[in-house]
């Protein structure tokens, strides 16, 4: 059985389902053509017992003829038949008395085997307890052995000197009956086979055409894992609900997501490409000054010198700037769900602060900061601010002014610089985006995009925009709590 069921299943779904289609056709169909064979061969037997019974009881209420019939055959007892086959009720009959003396009718062709259901209503009889009105139907043959169904009736034989009890025998061939049933089952197999054969036909028809969505997704698939194009799509149709449009549209949209993953990953690559070139082009030529000064033994001006190591340690800080930016954008969200915990906003925002004062002393930092509690990453939010702080105070004048307001979970950051173009505003948190003013300054394009990225992941969001009488205002909106019980943060 469990070989039997291990090559079931390695069977294709299509045969699969064929073979399950015709084996629940061939149950129904066996269990209706069992159950008409059986009504059949009832109703048959009933019309019988019923002809059989109707002609015993109008022999036994006295019909002269038949009196005459039951007194001949006692009179004259013979057990050779006389008679010949005519269709009547009495082509098998014959009286048993209760001492076992079997007379045949005169009209009888042939002589029933006694059996003990006879020999049981014989001694019925003979106890006084049958019923002259009733009889027992049962299954016999006679002596040839051909099948015959009898009707064995108690019978009372009165005669001036004595009263004799025994049994009326009458019995009708089988023969007609057992031909016919066995036609009925022989048609009744006949069209159980047609239809067990057309329902595995039909199976396998729609088998086939309820996996044809199937094949075409296959077709997809492998066709991706094998040229790896994300660009195919599989039709479906804009009413389909069903398992096989649902699977389709999640096909899509994953190829979808992938295309966009892979392009997104190629754009950064390029990016992250286009901006080390700059850094290490230039970092490679004042490597090579240096090292030319002290291979052809004419040392570089001191100050020369000095401003070669300064630029290469300023091209190695941005490197590794740049590297650790591109580090935060790989990873993954899974990579971050464990660190998220509940921290006070406003205790980040402070110690952002004063990394921001640090790089720019020269500037006036206000501060209004009110308690607020957020679900996040420390360090990944520290870095985020971070990130704002330091794009303030970089387009800051000298001398200038930053703001910085905390309330209800709202974060501002005000500078008084040039400001931002309203044209450029969509693209500020693009990855590598540098706006043409700014592409003379220190930075790798990527802090936005880092804030951005962090803000999300943190249920908030954040937005720039011109502010009034120049500047720009950086927003940063993160749900929370003013209170640190962490059931009262709002988990994003």
């Amino acid at each position: 059985m469990t070989r039997l069921a291990r090559r079931f299943r390695a069977l294709p779904i299509r045969s699969r389902l064929s073979l399950l289609v015709a084996a629940a056709v061939a149950f129904a169909v066996a269990a209706v053509s069992v159950t008409c064979w059986f009504i059949v061969q009832g109703k048959l037997y009933e019309q019988i017992d019923k002809d059989l019974q109707k002609s015993a009881t109008a022999m036994l209420m006295g019909r002269p003829q038949d009196l005459d019939n039951i007194r001949t055959a006692l009179n004259n007892c013979t057990q050779t038949p006389q008679g010949a086959s005519n269709g009547n009720w009495n082509t098998y009959a014959q009286v048993v008395t209760s001492d076992g003396t079997l007379c045949l009718f005169p009209s009888s062709v042939g002589r029933i085997k006694v059996t003990q259901t006879d020999e049981n209503v014989v001694k019925n009889a003979d106890n006084g307890n049958a019923d002259t009105r009733k009889g027992v139907f049962h299954n016999s043959t006679d002596t040839d052995g051909n099948r015959v169904r009898v009707l064995t009736t108690p019978i009372t034989i009165s005669s001036p000197v004595s009263q004799t009890n025994a049994v009326l025998m009458a019995a009708v061939h089988l023969k007609g009956t057992e031909t016919t049933l066995k036609d009925l089952a022989l048609v009744l197999l006949l069209v159980s086979g047609i239809g067990v054969v057309g329902a595995g036909a039909a199976g396998l028809a729609v088998a086939r055409a309820g996996l044809r969505p199937v094949d075409k997704l296959t077709e997809a698939v492998e066709h991706v894992a094998r040229t790896e194009d994300l660009t195919i799509r599989i039709p479906v149709a804009d009413d389909g609900e069903d398992e096989i449009a649902r699977l389709s549209r999640s096909f899509n949209s994953m190829t979808s997501a992938l295309a966009s993953s892979r392009e997104l990953q190629q754009q950064l690559i390029a990016d992250a490409g286009h901006e080390l070139r700059t850094p290490l082009t230039s970092l490679r030529t004042n490597v090579e000054l240096l090292t030319r000064s002290e291979e052809t033994g004419r040392p570089l001006p001191p100050a020369d010198r000095k401003a070669l190591l300064a630029s290469v340690k300023a091209q190695m800080t941005e490197l590794a700037s740049l590297i650790g930016d591109l580090q935060e954008l790989s990873r993954s969200e899974g990579q971050r769900g464990e660190r998220v915990q509940v921290i006070a906003f406003h205790d980040t925002v402070a110690t952002a602060l004063r990394r921001a004062r640090l790089r720019g002393p020269e500037l006036t930092i206000t501060a209004d900061l009110a308690p607020w509690y957020v679900r996040a990453e420390p360090s990944a939010l520290e870095r985020a601010i971070v990130n704002v702080l330091d794009n303030a105070v970089k387009f800051s004048p000298d001398g200038g002014t930053v703001d910085v307001a905390l309330d209800r979970g709202v974060l501002t950051v005000r500078d008084h610089g040039p400001g931002i173009a309203v044209e450029e505003l969509p693209h500020v948190f693009d990855r590598f985006w540098r706006s043409p003013s700014a592409r003379a300054l220190p930075g790798s394009g990527l802090g936005l995009s880092i804030v951005a990225r962090t803000v999300q992941q943190s249920g908030g969001e954040v937005s720039l925009a011109p502010a009034e009488g120049g500047g720009t205002v950086a927003t940063v909106r993160l749900p929370g709590a003013p209170t640190a019980p962490p059931e009262l943060v709002q988990v994003p």
